[in-house]
Order: C-alpha cells, then structure tokens, then sequence
C-alpha cells in the first residue's frame, strides 16, 4: 500500500498543485492532510474552500474515477473554525473525510483525525486546548483569551483539555491505529520551535512546544503510526522528521521552505517511509 501525508498546506497554490500532480503520478491508496489548509486568517482571500479546494479534489476524482485515492482531512490551528462546516459539507460529495474527533475504518487500519494544539503566542484560539491542565507555557495566550470565529462556552475552554479529548476519541488498543494530529509530541525531534535565546520576564522560552498529552498516548498506547505538523523549522533545527517512540512511528510533513513536504509510507513497512520535497 502507498499512503501520502502532507500538512501545512497555508493555502499556498503550489503546494497543493504539486501535491494533485503526485497522486496523478503515483496514484496512492490514502492520502491525509494534517491541518493549516488555507490562506493566513488575516490575509484569507475569497471563499478558498468552496472557490478553489473543493473544485480542486472534485476535478482529481473526475479524472481518476476509481483510482480516486481515500483523502482524510483535519484542520489546524491557522484555520478559522467557521470554515469548518464548508468541509464537512464537501463529504457529500465523496472528495474527503473529515475526520477530526473521529474514527474510521479503511484497509484494515482504524484512522483517528484530531487537530486541537496547545496554547500558542498566537491570537487565534478556535485550534488551542490547555493540554493535560491549566498550565500554559511563558509566551503564550491562554485559550480563555485571544479571538475564535466560532463561540465556544468558557466552563468548555476551562476544563476539557487534549488529554481528556485522547482518552474520550482512542481506546486502549491501538495496535493498527494510524493518528492524524496537528501538533506534534512534546520534546521531540517533531516539536523543536526556533527560540533558542528567547527570554520573556528573565526565563527562557521552552523551545520544545508540542503536546504532552499526545507524548502519553503515544507513549502508554503505541499507535502503529502518528503523523504531525505545526512547527515548521523543527525538521531544519534537529535533523530528522520521524522519530520511533518505543514502537511507535511518527512523522512531521511540516516545513519552513517553499516546497511541499510529502511523506510516503505503507503503513505495514512503517520503518521504510520517505519524505521528498516537490517544487
């Protein structure tokens, strides 16, 4: 079996170009896209999803008719929630599923979809969770504050973090679980941010910002395959863009450069995954 995975997409039109042009060429049996889909919240230009993504994958399944590949999509957190509803609707059609909070079933692998990352410095929040308590890291801005596109109710934002998200969507086994997650693990080979000499009130700023709460799962539960992205620069600043945790396989599609990164794996070989960079 040959699955793609990218993310990070940022409504960059070559990116999603090339990644159109690699499924015409090879045709893979799944493909999953991690999150931060669209043009920056602050420069998003028409109706992007229903303009031009949607039009997009419709036009692939045209083409390829049956060899049309499985496509599961998250979110992330650069994207507005109010988007959201625009591809869950896009289902109808059969050019994807949305699989955020979700399980399904395809090829014998059970497929989990989960987009939410912990406080961030960044002022959007429809994406951000407190991760395994209330605590949140020196530079960030709490989920009680910042800005959502949707309404959410405060006791909501207070008191269900990611770990107790985990533990509701992924049960005990996992043994044939490959997980779609927007952030990657925490103090990881995933999760390194460039803020090395970032001091805020006389402390260094963690340069590890990743999820706690998926470290655990992965961790006490061995997903088969996790896949991540978020942090750009983090691939750049460690060397690697995988990394095994005890059994685990996880995988960051995430980058700094123009290019799109695009990680191929068969899920029952995971040690023999590449990621190649397409112009």
């Amino acid at each position: 079996m040959n699955f793609f995975f990218v993310t990070d997409l940022h409504g960059i039109i070559s990116r999603y170009q090339s990644l159109i042009n690699e499924i015409k060429n090879e045709l893979p049996n799944v493909v999953l896209i991690g999150g931060d889909l669209l043009p920056g919240f602050n420069t998003l230009y028409g109706d992007f999803i229903n303009e031009y993504l949607i039009p997009l994958f419709e036009d692939l399944k045209n083409e390829l008719k049956d060899k049309y590949p499985k496509i599961f999509i998250i979110m992330g957190n650069d994207d507005p929630r109010i988007e959201e509803e625009k591809l869950i609707q896009a289902e109808e059609i059969g050019i994807w599923d949305y699989i955020h909070e979700k399980k399904i079933t395809y090829k014998g692998f059970n497929f989990y979809g989960y987009a939410y990352v912990p406080p961030t410095p960044f002022r959007l929040k429809d994406w951000e969770k407190f991760d395994v308590s209330n605590y949140i890291d020196i530079g960030c801005i709490s989920p009680l504050e910042g800005s959502r596109t949707v309404e959410v109710k405060p006791v909501d934002i207070e008191y269900y973090t990611i770990a107790k998200d985990l533990q509701k969507l992924m049960p005990d086994d996992l043994s044939r679980a490959i997980c779609l997650f927007h952030s990657p693990p925490y103090q990881t080979h995933l999760d390194r941010a460039d803020l090395d000499g970032k001091i805020i009130d006389h402390i260094q700023v963690d340069v590890n910002v990743g999820s706690i709460a998926i470290k655990n799962l992965i961790e006490n539960n061995q997903p088969k395959i996790t896949l991540h992205g978020h942090i750009h620069e983090s691939s750049q600043l460690t060397g690697h863009w995988q990394q095994k945790i005890k059994e685990t396989y996880s995988y960051s599609a995430a980058w700094l450069g123009t290019e799109l990164a695009l990680v191929k794996f068969d899920p029952e070989f995971p040690e023999n995954a590449e990621r190649v960079l397409l112009k």
